[in-house]
């Protein structure tokens, strides 16, 4: 038998939170750090949420701070950026 704690599942599972960023972006992010979207309301915000909420029969919650965005929304730096080429 081994010795070894099990380890207790999450008791809150997976959460989708829907708030703003601090320059008013509206963010939908889960607790695990592996989904985000960024929308130009706060209906389709919700909206999105509530279809990831009912495939990953997650819990929704509204931020009351500012969220943090995972991923940076800033313009691409110019040795990133591939120029376009017509066909």
């Amino acid at each position: 038998m081994s010795s070894e704690p099990i380890a207790e599942p999450d008791e809150r599972g997976l959460v989708i939170y829907v708030g703003q960023d601090v320059a008013g972006h509206w963010l939908v992010q889960d607790n695990c750090r592996k989904l985000e979207g960024r929308f130009v309301s706060r209906s389709a915000a919700l909206s999105f949420a509530h279809a990831e909420r009912d495939i990953y029969h997650a819990r929704l919650e509204l931020s009351a701070l500012p969220m943090v965005p995972l991923i940076p929304f800033g313009p691409v730096a110019a040795e990133g950026h591939m120029p376009l080429r017509a066909a």
